[in-house]
């Protein structure tokens, strides 16, 4: 009974040491996470979001920010993973904007661990067993 419980732990503990490791770089679809029910139901339509660089003009900027946002991954497809924690972080800009007095951010892309990645197509999620998380920067201005 007493070696059947160590291998037992033995066995969670490498079982968990693999399912943590696992971090991979996904390219998504801006437009599917844009389109989904979640994002048509909580993005604000007065506020106007814009993706990659020089994506909008504007006439007055108020700053740049950058939301950084992680979700639980246990027991969902990565897509799904990604575009929710995706869509907390365009929430989190919106949030911000309405704060600031803006009406739309622009030139939006993602920033995760700092490096930039500038697309109007896809943004980069990194997804885990457990976790999955986004970062994007946009510019708060008013159009």
């Amino acid at each position: 009974m007493k070696m059947r419980s160590i291998f037992l732990v033995i066995s969670l503990l490498a079982l968990s040491a693999t399912s943590q490791a696992r971090d991979d770089k996904l390219l998504m679809p801006i437009s599917a996470a844009m389109t989904s029910a979640a994002a048509q139901e909580q993005l604000n339509p007065d506020i106007k979001f814009y993706f990659g660089k020089d994506s909008a003009k504007y006439t007055s900027k108020i700053g740049t920010y950058t939301a950084n946002r992680k979700t639980n991954a246990f027991n969902k497809s990565d897509e799904v993973a990604c575009q929710w924690v995706f869509l907390s972080a365009l929430l989190a800009l919106q949030d911000r904007a309405v704060q600031q007095g803006g009406n739309a951010v622009v030139d939006i892309h993602s920033d995760y661990k700092k490096n930039p990645m500038f697309s109007a197509e896809n943004y980069e999620c990194h997804a885990g067993a457990i976790m999955a998380g986004v970062a994007l920067r946009g510019t708060v201005v008013k159009q």
